[in-house]
């Protein structure tokens, strides 16, 4: 692994530890449910997620296991990214509340460094069968969250925080997340395998 990309995996790491941390603290004191509440989000996810891949191919460069990893967290980042740019900002008319403090790191300035470093760092082909485990975050989660929104008993339910099922047009919604986290696999494969 070469320094620069360690940097990159190192960063992502930190950052996301430091956000994490941030979520936790409240008034100097430890803050269970705010971290949890923020743990609702795909975003917080799939940034947690793509950090903790980061970490662990830092820790073992040379394993495969750690660099699917690290695929997948990417890909997930990747989906939070063009999320809010093509759906999320233009659907509460705008970008500023988006990309501001802690956002701006997990919507922005994380999934970009992870980009950089697997695509251009970390380069080592990828087959099509595996770049479908790239989908594997959007399908969980989406499970989560229809189960969240749809069916849930209401002490359970989370609101339509996403706005994924406006006008009760859930089936769109899965339709576009899953058929744009399938074409990102795809790139990335592209991109690997250059």
């Amino acid at each position: 692994m070469e320094l620069t990309d360690r940097i990159l995996n190192l960063l992502i790491f930190l950052i996301m530890c430091a956000i994490l941390l941030r979520f936790s603290r409240a008034e100097g004191r430890w803050n269970g449910p705010v971290i949890k509440k923020a743990f609702r989000f795909f975003t917080v996810q799939s940034n947690a997620f793509c950090a903790a891949a980061a970490g662990l191919l830092c820790l073992f460069p040379a394993a495969s296991w750690a660099w699917l990893l690290k695929y997948i967290g990417t890909a997930a980042v990747t989906v939070t990214m063009l999320t809010v740019f093509l759906f999320l900002g233009p659907s509460i008319g705008g970008y500023r509340d988006l990309l501001r403090g802690s956002d701006l790191f997990m919507h922005l300035i994380n999934p970009l460094l992870a980009l950089i470093s697997f695509c251009v760092l970390e380069r080592r082909g990828l087959s099509f069968p595996l770049s479908l485990t790239g989908l594997l975050p959007v399908a969980l989660y989406g499970a989560l969250y229809g189960w969240k929104i749809l069916l849930a008993p209401p002490e359970k339910a989370w609101e339509d925080f996403y706005g994924f099922n406006k006008n009760g047009k859930w089936q769109v919604s899965v339709l576009a997340m899953l058929g744009g986290a399938f074409l990102i696999c795809l790139a990335l494969m592209a991109i690997q395998n250059l």
